[in-house]
């Protein structure tokens, strides 16, 4: 519930209380400041109150953007300010000492908020009109400014994500954000766009592992219609102003599970044509995963003490020949389009599995996907570690603790943390994931070598983040980790003699990858990491290493092992959706959304 208090009474033909109670607010007319916040103490505690300049002439999505935004306790634009009920005491506080005469009100308001330090969100309104006409003149004027410009166009446009991949841009965001209307029209919610996306994408799955030509093509299809409808949900948000924590949380997590879900599709399609290819799904969720984490981890560590500033010398030193070469490129249109396509992002990702599900075979389509993949995270890895070995700033603590965070340390590495062993942490981390991962490849089939490496590991697990991770590529520790883990379950599913143990295998790291997706988006949202009870309770990365690693030497080749891995998984998958449920429908959960640049 919202409601709008008007400092006065509109003008004869102001559609002000209309388009006020189309976006949901019940409006009351107020005769002066002191009537202003009478009638604010009589709105019950719970509800959103606007306080709005009985002159104000504009369009009504400016008063959409300005006052119906969830993301903001408090937001203004000339004529109109609002707070949510966790911030209304202090908009009160601001009306109650605001000096009569002078601007309108609400801006009086804004402005003294603003000077108390209150972060007051103010909305890019661009072409769209929102004034407070100080005479006849000046309101014919705002409103033939309101009438010249097609308001519906503005907030088509504006529902599109201002940066996003080629594909999505020119093939799908086009018709796409009519969708999102269509179903704003209908009273749908993002959210059950979302879910809608989801189910299409799981249809997709279902139509791959029938393993049949049909079967492949409708897959390939629905895949694409999936990716519309996920890119509808956040359209729709957008073109609506209906954000919430929920829904944030379902986009991220179901993009994820969509994904993972097409490729064991994929598998399953190609196991009843007889060609096993668990591997390869099982491989292309660890490369995406990792890939995932290399972006997370780097933008989450880009957070320095000093920001570069070209006015200071030492400053100007530190500053990237990659940086500068990006910002020469940037000038040049194509070459940001490109860029863009070569990191494979979500939709040329997806366009590219559905026209190879549709036209080739399971086993093709996941080795191009594959080999996509490392390319593009080599192209960007390269880039960021070209940036960061130039930069002398000193990342922030906060940034470190981010990094330790998604390291995502157990209990075995966190008493190795306190024995002195002075190895800088990218190092420790490299030797140990190369131990665990080395002997894992080279050992013999059930020997007990990849479980004594496992313990390497996690000793030089803890070696790596025995100190703050604040060295120029720390970043990279939780890739490595993550690197590790995922790789050694591979490894060692695919090398046993066990049917079944590459489809557990599937399962655990699709559980654990959940894990760390859900920390990766706890810590965007300044919420922190998951409790660290959770953390210790699921292993850390090196305990869960190495139980995989000692199930491998007692049961690589008995029945044992697939089980032990799904048993494995379902504990996993059982703790960390407990909780995370838990955390992301409570009110304490971030308020995200889906404009943060990093890519999907």
């Amino acid at each position: 519930m919202s409601t709008a208090i008007l400092t006065g009474q509109p003008a004869v033909g102001s559609p002000l209380v209309a388009d006020l109670g189309s976006l949901g607010f019940t409006v009351h007319t107020a005769s002066g400041p002191a009537d202003v916040l009478a009638r604010l103490a009589d709105v019950p505690a719970h509800e959103r109150v606007a306080v709005v300049d009985h002159r104000f002439t504009g369009h009504p999505h400016s008063l959409r953007l300005g006052l119906t935004d969830p993301r903001h306790p408090l937001a203004a634009l000339p004529g109109a300010v609002t707070a949510r009920p966790a911030a209304r005491a202090r908009l009160l506080r601001a009306l109650e000492t605001a000096v009569p005469g002078g601007p309108p009100l609400p801006d009086r308001a804004a402005e003294l908020l603003e000077a108390d330090g209150a972060p007051v969100y103010r909305p890019e309104l661009g072409v769209l009109v929102a004034t407070v006409p100080a005479d006849a003149a000046e309101l014919a004027a705002a409103r033939e400014r309101t009438g010249a410009v097609d308001e519906e166009e503005v907030r088509l446009r504006s529902a599109v994500k201002s940066r996003d991949g080629f594909f999505t841009t020119f093939c799908v965001s086009p018709y796409s954000r009519y969708v999102a209307r269509w179903c704003a029209r209908r009273g749908m919610t993002p959210n059950q766009v979302t879910t809608l996306s989801l189910l299409t994408a799981l249809v997709a799955a279902g139509c791959a592992a029938t393993g049949t030509r049909p079967g492949f093509v409708a897959a390939g299809a629905l895949l694409l219609a999936s990716f519309v409808l996920d890119c509808a949900d956040g359209q729709l948000a957008r073109y609506a102003l209906r954000y919430s924590t929920l829904g944030a949380w379902l986009d991220a997590t179901f993009d994820r599970a969509k994904e993972y879900a097409f490729y064991a599709g994929l598998a399953l399609g190609a196991a009843r044509g007889g060609d096993d290819v668990w591997g390869l799904a099982l491989a292309a969720m660890v490369v995406q995963t990792v890939r995932h984490v290399v972006d997370f981890s780097f933008a989450e560590g880009d957070h320095y003490e000093r920001p570069p500033d070209a006015r200071r010398p030492e400053a100007a030193a530190s500053a990237s020949p990659a940086a500068a070469l990006s910002g020469r490129l940037d000038r040049v249109g194509w070459t940001v389009w490109a860029r863009r396509m070569v990191v494979l992002p979500i939709g040329e990702r997806w366009a590219l599995i559905a026209v190879l599900t549709a036209l080739t075979t399971p086993r093709l389509t996941l080795t191009v996907l594959i080999v996509g993949c490392l390319f593009a995270a080599s192209y960007t890895t390269a880039g960021r570690v070209l940036r960061s070995v130039t930069r002398r700033a000193r990342r922030t603590p906060q940034a470190a603790r981010a990094l330790a965070d998604l390291a995502d340390t157990g209990p075995l590495a966190a008493l190795a943390a306190r024995l002195p062993l002075p190895l800088p942490a990218l190092a420790a981390a490299g030797a140990g994931a190369a131990l665990v991962l080395g002997t894992a490849l080279a050992a013999p089939v059930g020997s007990w070598w990849p479980a004594l490496a496992a313990g390497g590991y996690a000793l030089l697990s803890g070696a790596a983040v025995a100190r703050p991770l604040t060295g120029p590529l720390d970043w990279l520790v939780p890739p490595l980790f993550r690197a590790a883990e995922y790789g050694t379950v591979l490894v060692l599913a695919a090398r046993s003699e066990v049917n079944g143990a590459l489809p557990a295998a599937f399962g655990l790291v699709a559980a654990v990858a959940y894990h760390h997706y859900d920390t990766v988006y706890r810590i965007r949202g300044a919420a922190g990491a998951p409790p660290l009870l959770l953390v210790r309770a699921v292993g850390g990365h090196e305990g869960r290493t190495l139980a995989v690693a000692l199930a491998a030497a007692l049961w690589s080749t008995g029945a044992a092992f697939p089980v032990a891995l799904t048993v494995l998984a379902g504990a996993v998958a059982l703790a960390v959706l407990a909780e995370s449920i838990r955390f992301w429908v409570s009110s304490t959960a971030p308020a995200l959304h889906d404009e943060t640049g990093v890519p999907a």
